[in-house]
């Protein structure tokens, strides 16, 4: 029978033996508790005990070796689940989160109450008509303007407000310069300066808010004109460039501040439809690299080829919230339906 004599355990190990008659501590006792004691010893060491003494040597040797064994595994095992405990994924939080959100100018109620979340990575375009409250939701989004009230959470920065509330903090405005350095923002102009190269223009936002020594500024920069398909032209003003070169040149704008979302209003309105894929392609490739983006677009098509999800709104409200397919082919709202009746 294999076995462990009990002597020393209990003080070396400081844990309580139970007093077995056998005086003998097993190692399938030792790990797994004396109730499977008489059934390891009959099925598994008594097996393989008499194929494996002649490889391992005597019954005391090999039955010192398999208690050392479960000794390594009682301490390597506590460690290991302590290891996975900290280190296993968390329940992943959306990396955006928006609850009733509320906008007014006025008597004029832009966003009434509207909430929806967005996963990481995730690419999501907004539709709607003209008037809809899409721009107003993407600025609110990047605390451009003071929502009424609600909750916008991005990328762990939460503003919050609630309804009725006359004034606007400091902590609220500290919050908010906090979301925007971590939220990219592309506009329908596209609001380079005039006066400064495509390279200055930037290098700027790093320059001026993250204080950035000029030199990373400058390499940072450089690398997303690159990513961007500008990497011959930093050295060239913004009139020397084609529209779509210098939407893509605020994209690259936007990213050198290293955001975890991008916001777009709506930007290939002003191209020409002959440049407006260039920049599709560019959002198309940050999404390939796992870059959060969420899209104001009239661009049916792209929202068709490219989006995650697609959030239809009408007069401040979502009124629905689909994967790209099933807003097209099967469309739950009526509203939605009238207004994609040309794409259906």
């Amino acid at each position: 029978m294999i076995g462990v004599k009990r002597k020393g355990l209990e003080k070396a190990l400081q844990f309580p033996c139970e007093k077995s008659g056998d005086q003998r501590l097993t190692p399938s006792a030792f790990f797994f508790g004396y109730s499977l004691f008489g059934f390891l010893r009959v099925r598994i060491t008594h097996f393989f005990t008499g194929r494996l003494s002649s490889f391992l040597g005597n019954a005391e040797s090999y039955d010192k070796k398999i208690y050392e064994f479960f000794l390594t595994l009682r301490f390597v095992i506590p460690v290991y689940l302590l290891y996975y405990r900290f280190n296993m994924p968390e329940n992943e939080t959306p990396i955006l989160q928006v609850k009733e959100l509320r906008k007014s100018y006025g008597d004029v109620s832009v966003l009434k109450g509207v909430g929806f979340d967005v996963e990481e990575g995730d690419l999501v375009s907004i539709i709607g008509p003209s008037g809809c409250g899409k721009s107003t939701l993407l600025r609110c989004l990047n605390a451009l303007e003071i929502m009424d009230s609600g909750t916008i959470s991005v990328a762990g920065v939460t503003l919050r407000r609630s309804e009725g509330e006359a004034r606007v903090d400091p902590r609220f405005h500290n919050l908010a310069h906090e979301l925007r350095q971590r939220v990219g923002m592309v506009f329908q102009q596209f609001n380079l300066f005039p006066n400064k190269s495509i390279l200055e223009n930037v290098m700027l936002a790093p320059l001026v808010v993250k204080e950035e020594p000029r030199e990373v500024a400058e390499e940072n920069a450089l690398r997303q004109l690159e990513k961007v398909g500008l990497g011959g032209f930093a050295k060239r003003f913004p009139a020397q460039l084609s529209g779509g070169q210098q939407q893509r040149a605020a994209i690259a704008r936007a990213l050198a501040m290293n955001p975890k979302v991008m916001l777009y209003d709506e930007p290939t309105s002003a191209l020409d439809p002959m440049l407006v894929d260039e920049v599709l392609a560019v959002m198309k490739a940050l999404d390939a690299e796992g870059m959060t983006q969420i899209v104001v677009t009239h661009e049916i098509r792209f929202a068709r080829d490219a989006s995650d999800y697609i959030i239809y709104m009408e007069q401040g409200e979502i009124v629905e919230l689909s994967d790209e397919d099933e807003i097209f082919t099967n469309p739950k709202d009526e509203r939605t339906r009238r207004f994609l009746h040309r794409f259906l």
